[in-house]
């Protein structure tokens, strides 16, 4: 009899989890009710999944509405219905249509109307719902003769009084207004809740044929549902043998590129995955992935395909991969099993410039038809600890210094709070992970085989792609296996390089001959040393000193660098035991056999998530399925915990009945759960090294190119100025921005290094727009006077330019042309309407002011104006120093000092902040000194306290020289920032 109820994601409006949900039916023994979310789908197969386990029948529908007014209920009699539903949601969602009072003909679906004043006619799948409070208006109502058509409309959002408040807060918020500002039709009535069969019978009062036609209309509606079958497109060309034949024959014509010498060994590995991938009905899933990759390639887009992807030789192949699973012995069903549930994991990675016009090829390409196929898939944002909080105060109108105290102080011990922010810590507990609205999963794309409306609503984020209304999780249940589509600033870097190495060279460099790379000489030495800045994924301090001090300049010693630099292993003390068994051979010998016979590449020691599978099955004796429970389980990716309780429990059990101590299962223990959740499957780290390797070459035998292609794709570890930096240190030229030379990006000729126009932080797109335009269709600017007499600009515009020293080539002073230019901005604003003052390439048509005899420019106050327009110094920013007489040692100079105190002195590039097992904050630093050289610092938790970082700045840093494995950094005892040099002293 219940036909209209809410879980929480009604966002912002119901309350109730599914399993909340559940419960109070339970407790209120109903034996059948509806989930009808308001215009919303993203519950429904987790309700389903939950009402039959509790035995509840499950009833799904739709709650149509315009903001909170209802227009009409839909219940789906089976999966048609459901798709009827989600057509017309998705319809209304993405054009931003409003629905109207009369729901369209649907076929297989129920349709209930919220009592209406007028009479109108029904069709035979239309029902009148009427609230409990409306039994006195029904008497009289032209309705009333219509019993047949009338059903009880209870709706449930709440439980109880604490969560009828939360809904009026979420209301609250949804409005952006106060709670003592709510209307009253705005929110729920607060007998929105579910009812006993003996309460609702009192409630209906003498109107009992309410409730059985609201039973009859549940009972009629069957929606069934095979969780297990897969949902993905089934075949691409037509059929499963046409997809299967064209797979093989794909795989083994990229087999005899990849592999010259094609042995017997490599054709087995290749029949086993295609039929295991056949048995698993996932030939689709790889040609798609096959398509999509094809489609890149033939666009001259850079991907690389990482996850467990990459232990598929069928993945490498077909280039889908760039990693041989024969070489670092990867085995397949870490990727796909019999046993194995989830869904295999592709994930490729584009240049962030490139992803979308990929995206909007799969939705071109598998949308053909006339219903949709393909979705973007979603993720829930849920209220977390900040912003409820924010939320709240807002709502109770609390200025914003008292919200962000009370965010700062609510959980320190023995805090007093006033009568709001005792509401707000409450309500922040009731409102804690709810979700509040559906965002765009950072990569996953579906493409389901049926219309993908079967399975959800969708809706048009900003993005301009549909967006599906279910999770990853709820995806991966119901058998839809995402596509992961990604994007990141490394490929941006590689391709930008490329064409820059080809504008400036004429050189074509071809990235993909990743064998040769790996034994190229100078990459090695690039490696060994840490001299990385730059290169995807190796180039962070942390990074830069395990390779130095692993003194790592293999392809294995770099994959496996990329995986015990993850937090877990590091955090376990492994990564230090790791590096101390690679460089000394006796060290190797203390490893438990088992461990090292399972483990001999990485010395005894877990480094990759395969690692787990095999220390669980070889060592605890676990069955492949459990290890893999145990796995995800680590990496929180377990959806039961009883489940992985219990293998826990195998793993000790398992352990004492093979005779290892339970000192030593506690300790591998230990490893397993210090970092499984955060190290990676060994193909992970390989693709990430074959990127590595790319970057690698590009900076080893490119370094300016490729230097200025990181700064024109904004990502990296580090800030731009140190990319420019080391455009500096490789021996560019680098030329602040130009009025005739640069362009919207960074550009290169020969060694001078042109600033772009983007950099110029308070600089206006539109204006830059203007000068490009004007100085390619009428040449370069003579001077400042033709400059303002080409450009519209005004003068706050005009003076950012002048001060970075934009018009240097016309031999004047910077403070000769800020005089200039305001004589002659104001002399154009004096001259009223139009005129013909403008003549190209003359300039004004009066005479040239008479300049002043003018103060040379301090170098100093240069420096001051390209941190404030640049944000960065382009010259020494040592000079701002304002004792020039403290000195130090050279970041050079360090081995020789090894042991002693030494002061330097450095400017800041990065600070680590980290803690130690007791919770103390201690700090890793990162500088350049005078000459340009890294020096790398550690500051324990005591020197923190007394001598804490103060933003990007000089320090003086005091403290001994140490080394570890050879790589040299100072253990700071002091550390304190430099005055500079204040030019109104």
């Amino acid at each position: 009899m219940f036909i209209n109820c809410h879980s929480h994601f009604s966002f912002k409006y119901g309350t109730m989890s599914v399993d909340a949900l559940i419960a109070e039916a339970k407790a209120k023994r109903l034996d059948a009710f509806a989930l009808t979310d308001i215009n919303c789908t993203a519950a429904v197969f987790p309700f389903i999944r939950a009402a039959q386990k509790a035995g509840i029948h499950p009833v799904i529908g739709i709650d149509f509405r315009n903001g909170t007014q209802q227009s009409y209920i839909g219940l789906a009699r089976n999966q048609e219905g459901f798709f009827e539903l989600n057509n017309h949601l998705s319809n209304h969602l993405i054009h931003k249509k409003p629905f109207g009072k009369r729901a369209p003909e649907f076929d297989h679906s129920f349709i209930i109307y919220p009592l209406p004043e007028r009479h109108f006619s029904l069709r035979q799948n239309e029902y009148i719902g009427v609230h409990p409070s409306q039994l006195n208006r029904l008497i009289s109502s032209t309705w009333f003769k219509y019993k047949d058509r009338l059903v009880i409309l209870q709706p449930t959002t709440f439980t109880s009084k604490i969560e009828f408040n939360a809904h009026r807060l979420l209301r609250s918020m949804d409005l952006n207004t106060l709670l003592s500002k709510l209307p009253a039709e705005e929110q729920a009535d607060p007998s929105d809740r579910f009812y006993s069969y003996a309460d609702m019978v009192a409630r209906a009062e003498s109107h009992s044929y309410l409730l059985a036609n609201a039973q009859k209309l549940l009972e009629h509606c069957q929606f069934s549902f095979y969780f297990q079958a897969v949902k993905n497109k089934r075949d691409v060309l037509g059929s499963d043998w046409e997809d299967y034949d064209y797979l093989r024959q794909e795989t083994f014509k990229g087999a005899l590129y990849r592999y010259p010498d094609l042995t017997p060994t490599i054709s087995q590995r290749i029949e086993k995955e295609l039929e295991l991938i056949q048995q698993k009905a996932f030939t689709s899933y790889f040609l798609i992935n096959y398509d999509i990759v094809t489609f890149a390639q033939q666009r001259n887009f850079y991907h690389v395909g990482r996850g467990s992807g990459a232990n598929s030789i069928v993945a490498y192949c077909l280039g889908i991969t760039d990693v041989d699973p024969i070489e670092l012995d990867l085995y397949f069903e870490r990727f796909i099993n019999l046993y194995r549930e989830n869904p295999p994991d592709f994930d490729i990675d584009f240049s962030w410039k490139d992803r979308d016009e990929v995206t909007d090829y799969i939705f071109r390409k598998y949308n053909q038809g006339k219903h949709e196929h393909v979705s973007l898939l979603a993720a829930y944002s849920t209220f977390q600890y900040n912003s409820v909080f924010r939320e709240l105060g807002k709502v109770f109108g609390l200025p914003k210094s008292e919200i962000e105290s009370l965010i700062h102080f609510a959980d320190k011990p023995n805090f007093q709070a006033d009568q709001f922010g005792k509401l707000i810590m409450k309500y922040s507990q009731v409102l804690h992970d709810m979700p509040s609205h559906l965002t765009i999963h950072a990569c996953g794309i579906l493409i389901s085989h049926k219309p993908i409306h079967y399975y959800t609503a969708t809706e048009m984020p900003p993005k301009g792609f549909p967006l599906s209304h279910i999770d990853m999780h709820v995806a991966e249940d119901i058998g839809l296996h995402k596509f992961d589509i990604l994007s990141q600033r490394g490929l941006g870097h590689i391709k930008s390089a490329i064409e820059i190495i080809y504008q400036n060279q004429g050189v074509k460099v071809d990235i993909r001959k990743v064998e040769q790379f790996k034994k190229d000489p100078k990459i090695k030495e690039h490696l060994r040393d840490g001299h990385t800045i730059g290169a995807f994924y190796v180039e962070s301090p942390a990074m830069r000193m395990l390779l130095a001090k692993m003194k790592a300049d293999e392809y294995l010693e770099l994959v496996a660098a990329s995986s015990i630099i993850r937090p877990g292993v590091a955090r376990s003390g492994m990564m230090r035991e790791y590096i101390l068994r690679h460089v000394d051979e006796e060290r190797r010998k203390i490893a438990h056999p088992v461990l090292a016979d399972i483990m001999p590449e990485t010395y005894g020691i877990m480094v990759y998530q395969e690692d787990v599978i095999k220390v669980a099955h070889y060592f605890a004796g676990l069955s492949l399925g459990e290890a893999d429970v145990l796995r995800r389980g680590m990496s929180g990716k377990s959806r039961s915990k009883d489940e992985f309780q219990r293998v826990k429990d195998r793993f000790f059990s398992n352990c004492r009945e093979k005779g290892h101590e339970d000192k030593i299962a506690g300790e591998v223990w230990y490893q397993i759960e210090s970092f499984a959740g955060y190290s990676f499957a060994k193909g992970h780290s390989a693709s990430f090294a074959v990127e590595s390797y790319q970057s690698l070459y590009l900076k080893a035998y490119f370094p300016l190119e490729f230097m200025v292609g990181v700064i024109n794709n904004f990502g990296g570890f580090y800030h731009t100025e140190f990319y420019v930096h080391e455009l500096r240190m490789n021996g560019a030229d680098i030329q602040a921005p130009h009025i005739n030379e640069s362009e919207y990006l960074t550009r290169i000729t020969g060694k001078i290094v042109y600033l772009g126009l983007i950099h110029l932080k308070y600089l206006e797109k539109n204006s830059v727009e203007k000068i490009l335009t004007e100085r390619r269709q009428n040449g370069h600017f003579l001077g400042l006077t033709d400059f303002c007499g080409r450009v519209e600009i005004s003068l706050e515009q005009l003076l950012i330019l002048i001060r970075i020293n934009c018009f240097r080539f016309t031999g004047k002073t910077k403070q000769e042309l800020l005089w200039e230019a305001h004589f002659i901005l104001n002399k154009r604003k004096a001259i009223p309407g139009p005129t013909d003052l403008f003549k190209k390439n003359t300039g004004f048509d009066f005479r040239q002011p008479t300049v002043p005899q003018l103060e040379e420019i301090d170098i100093r106050q240069e420096i001051v104006d390209q941190i404030d327009i640049l944000e960065f110094p382009l010259d020494s920013p040592f000079h701002l120093i304002k004792d020039q007489s403290i000195r130090g040692i050279r970041a050079a100079e360090l081995k020789s000092y090894l042991g002693k105190t030494v002061q330097i002195v450095g400017y800041l590039v990065t600070v680590k902040y980290t803690r130690t097992v007791k919770g103390d904050v201690m700090n890793f630093g990162t500088f350049i000194d005078r000459e340009g050289h890294w020096v790398d610092t550690v500051h324990f938790p005591p020197v923190v306290k007394k001598y804490p970082f103060k933003g990007r700045a000089i320090y003086l840093i005091e403290g001994k020289v140490t080394a570890e494995f050879d790589f040299y950094s100072i253990e700071a005892s002091k550390c304190e920032r430099l005055e500079y040099w204040n030019g109104g002293e």
